[in-house]
C-alpha cells in the first residue's frame, strides 16, 4: 500500500522510473469511471438546484476541491469564532469521516476542545444532523465542514479552500491525481481561501488566482497563512514555540499533507530528525502507543512533536520519555479579509431578519 508520501511523488510526477509509470497508468484507469461519476452528479445538481434540501437557518459550507491538508479545521475555527464574537448561536456540522463505532472523529475532538461553547453535530446524513442542531441546539447557523461536495444542503456561503503548495490536485481527479471532482467543481464556490499562501512567492500566488478566476471570476479571494503559535500538551497547557527552537525534534502524523507539516516545523525553526507518517484519520491503538514508544527512545531528541488532531487521539503526555507536544497553527489574513467579512456580515444579516 502506498504511503501518503509516497502517493503523492507518484501522482505529482516527482517520482520517476517503469514502476511509477506503470502506476501512474493504473491509476489513470481507475480515475476516468470516477470523474465521470462525479460530473454526473454534479449535472443533476445544476440541472435541478430544489433537489439540494434547504434548512430553516443559513449554512456556511467549508471545503475544499483536493484531499486533506488543506487546512480546513483553522478555518472553521476562525468562522465559527466570527460568528459567536457577533453573538450568533452556531453548529459545526460534518459526517464524521474517520470516526469508530459511533465517536468522535479527530477534527471534531480538535474542535471542542478548541470551541467548547460550539456544538459539533456529525452524521452521515448532514440533512438530519441539521435539523437535529436546529431543533435541539436553538442553532441559528450551520457551519458545514468539508461540505463542497456534499450537495444536499443549499448553502447561503460556499468557501473553498486551496492549497498553496497543491492547488490544482496534480491536474487529476482521485486516485490518478488529489481532486476530489474535476476543477471545473470551481465555479460552485463563492469565496476562495488560499492557505499557506506565505509558503509560495508572488508570483506563483497570482498565477494560482489568475486560473480560479478564469474559472469563477465572481468569487472573491482571500490568501491566509497557517502559523506555528504555540505547543499544547496532553493536559491542555500551553509551553512557548521558543522550547524547541534550534532543537533536535522527532516527528509523527497522521494528515492528508504530511509536506506541509514538515514545513511547519522548518518555521519552528527545529532541527528534525525524523518525520514519521501514518495515513489520514489513522485511529492510534494500543499497539500504535507501543510502538511509537519503541521508535522515540530511539532518538536524541529534545521532544516528540504531532498536530493537533493527533494529539487529541493520543491524549499521552510522553513518548520515549521525552515530552509529546502538539504544535498548535493559527490562521492569519495575508489579504481579503474585509472581503470576507462583507460576505459574512451578509449571512449574518439573514438571521437579524428572521429573528
Amino acid at each position: 500500500m502506498l504511503s501518503p508520501a509516497n502517493f503523492r511523488d507518484i501522482v505529482s510526477g516527482r517520482r520517476r522510473g517503469l514502476t511509477a509509470a506503470l502506476w501512474r497508468a493504473a491509476l489513470r484507469v481507475t480515475e476516468i469511471p470516477y470523474a465521470a461519476a462525479m460530473r454526473i452528479r454534479n449535472w443533476r445538481y445544476d440541472r435541478n438546484p430544489s433537489r439540494a434540501v434547504r434548512v430553516s437557518v443559513p449554512v456556511v459550507s467549508v471545503g475544499n476541491l483536493t484531499l486533506g491538508g488543506t487546512g480546513k479545521t483553522p478555518c472553521v475555527e476562525w468562522l465559527a469564532r466570527w460568528f459567536r464574537q457577533r453573538g450568533v448561536r452556531v453548529s459545526i456540522v460534518s459526517r464524521g469521516y474517520g470516526a469508530e463505532n459511533g465517536g468522535r472523529n479527530d477534527e471534531a475532538r480538535e474542535l471542542e476542545e478548541k470551541l467548547p461553547d460550539v456544538p459539533h453535530v456529525q452524521n452521515p446524513d448532514r440533512v438530519a444532523a441539521a435539523n437535529l442542531a436546529i431543533e435541539e441546539l436553538a442553532t441559528q447557523l450551520i457551519l458545514l465542514d468539508d461540505a463542497f461536495q456534499h450537495r444536499r444542503i443549499a448553502r447561503d456561503l460556499d468557501i473553498v479552500l486551496i492549497d498553496a503548495l497543491e492547488p490544482f490536485g496534480h491536474g487529476h481527479v482521485f486516485p490518478r491525481g488529489t481532486l476530489r471532482e474535476p476543477l471545473s467543481g470551481a465555479r460552485r464556490a463563492d469565496a476562495f481561501i488560499l492557505t499557506k499562501a506565505d509558503q509560495i512567492d508572488d508570483d506563483e500566488r497570482q498565477a494560482i488566482r489568475q486560473r480560479y478566476h478564469t474559472l469563477n471570476p465572481t468569487a472573491i479571494w482571500c490568501e491566509t497563512a497557517h502559523r506555528p503559535l504555540t505547543l499544547r500538551d496532553a493536559a491542555g497547557e500551553e509551553h512557548t514555540l521558543e522550547m524547541i527552537r534550534g532543537q533536535s525534534v522527532a516527528a509523527f502524523c497522521a494528515i492528508g499533507n504530511p509536506a506541509a507539516f514538515r514545513r511547519t516545523l522548518a518555521d519552528c525553526g527545529t532541527n528534525l530528525l525524523e518525520l514519521r507518517e501514518f495515513p489520514d484519520h489513522h485511529l492510534f491503538t494500543r499497539d500504535d502507543v507501543t510502538e511509537l514508544n519503541r521508535w522515540a527512545a530511539a532518538f536524541p531528541a529534545t521532544a516528540i512533536l504531532c498536530t493537533h488532531k493527533d494529539l487529541v487521539k493520543l491524549g499521552v503526555p510522553r513518548l520515549g520519555e521525552k515530552p509529546h507536544y502538539a504544535v498548535r497553527i493559527g490562521l492569519g489574513f495575508m489579504t481579503g479579509e474585509q472581503e470576507l467579512d462583507d460576505q459574512l456580515q451578509q449571512v449574518k444579516g439573514k438571521i437579524d431578519i428572521q429573528e
